[in-house]
């Protein structure tokens, strides 16, 4: 599958843990597009599990995000990006650039998720799955919010699928 994107877009991942996003995005566009808060985390505490530097790590994110978007460079925000006020900051971020932004919905069933999370190195608890499958949005709720497009996994092989293209 190659989803292709105007340069400069921001691509926003929004998804559970372990719906799958960190793969997707390494077979589909190169490294240096990915912008992720694991591994700013990891680089911050040697964990990316270690929730107490999110806020160094959405910093870091945002310097990246904002150096790439003024050379229009596409790039791809590898996060849960559930919560409406983080998607917000990163469309408020595409407009001042005056870069589109697109989001990629993984929404997939909760136990998919679930037994895809139980094979990664760092498993999330299945108290904070259920969570965030509960804040889960729909492909409207994020054109609502702004996003240009969205293109929906809803697949079991989210890495391999092509996505249901949403305008």
């Amino acid at each position: 599958m190659n989803l292709t994107y105007h340069p400069g877009t921001v691509v926003v991942l929004v998804g559970v843990s372990g719906a799958g996003k960190s793969t997707f995005a390494a077979r589909r566009w190169p490294a240096i597009w990915r912008l992720s808060l694991d591994d700013y985390r990891q680089m911050a505490t040697d964990s990316m599990a270690d929730q107490s530097a999110t806020p160094v790590a959405a910093e870091i994110q945002n310097l990246l995000l904002d150096a790439r978007l003024a050379r229009n460079l596409t790039t791809v925000i590898d996060s849960t990006a559930l919560l409406p006020h983080v998607r917000a900051g990163l469309l408020a971020r595409a407009r001042y650039w005056q870069r589109p932004a697109a989001a990629v919905l993984f929404n997939l069933p909760l136990d998919l998720c679930r037994r895809q999370n139980s094979s990664r190195e760092r498993v999330v608890p299945d108290h904070v799955l259920r969570e965030q499958h509960r804040h889960l949005p729909t492909a409207e709720q994020l054109l609502a919010e702004g996003f240009a497009h969205v293109d929906r996994i809803a697949a079991a092989s989210p890495a391999y699928l092509e996505p249901a293209h949403i305008r």
